[in-house]
């Protein structure tokens, strides 16, 4: 296996980074702030993040089929068009719950965007950490965002042995993909909500999203909507 190299490459401390999304078409990365309101792209090749905010906590975005990209916007599924800066609503659920907002969204191999408003939650290691964001390489293996737990963890989702573990500079993992050429590379967001001064004087770092390398495995392409 290769030499392990963990690198920020985007210090925006977003406040809930959250959906990294490898766009391999236009070569940048994907993600979201949740309660930043921002849709965010990075690029690769000039080192810089491109932002679009909108209006309403977005919690996922996705590639589309027909191009651009689909957002979860409040409760709401919308289209993104990203040199328009456009975004329109697709469908509208739960309208008369107005504190409530959709919590994660993907698409399925059929191209079907799946999001809710809910889940259940289990601790991986007592009192540690809680499982976040999570993505998949070729080889069947699952790889988990340990919130509060620094770290990205490999697991055989048939024996829920864990098979790898790698440290991050900071607590609040949330989510994680892969990406690049080959998808060998692989990108980690994290949040900054919630800590104070001083937890963010040691973890100047925190809300950046990461960059992974030489971890020996490859990622599996993330899915478009298909509508």
């Amino acid at each position: 296996m290769s030499s392990i190299k963990i690198e920020c490459i985007a210090d925006e401390s977003y406040r809930i980074g959250e959906s990294p999304v490898w766009d391999e078409k236009e070569g940048v990365l994907l993600c979201v702030d949740i309660t930043g309101r921002k849709v965010c792209r990075w690029s690769p090749v000039t080192k810089q993040v491109q932002a679009i905010s909108v209006d309403a906590p977005v919690s996922s975005v996705a590639l589309r089929k027909s191009g651009d990209y689909v957002v979860t916007l409040g409760t709401r599924f919308a289209a993104l068009k990203w040199k328009e800066q456009l975004v329109t609503t697709i469908a509208h659920v739960d309208k008369d719950k107005t504190n409530n907002r959709f919590n994660d969204g993907k698409v399925d191999p059929a191209g079907r965007y799946f999001a809710g408003n809910r889940r259940s939650i289990y601790r991986l290691e007592k009192e540690e950490s809680i499982p976040d964001g999570m993505c998949i390489d070729t080889e069947g293996k699952l790889w988990v965002a340990c919130y509060d737990g620094g770290r990205v963890i490999r697991l055989d989702p048939e024996t829920g042995k864990r098979l790898q573990t790698v440290k991050l500079p900071v607590d609040k993992t949330t989510s994680c993909c892969f990406g690049g050429k080959d998808y060998s590379e692989m990108y980690v967001t994290s949040a900054s909500d919630g800590m104070d001064k001083e937890w963010l004087s040691r973890q100047p770092q925190a809300g950046g999203v990461f960059k992974i390398t030489g971890l020996g495995v490859k990622g599996v392409p993330p899915y478009p909507f298909a509508g």
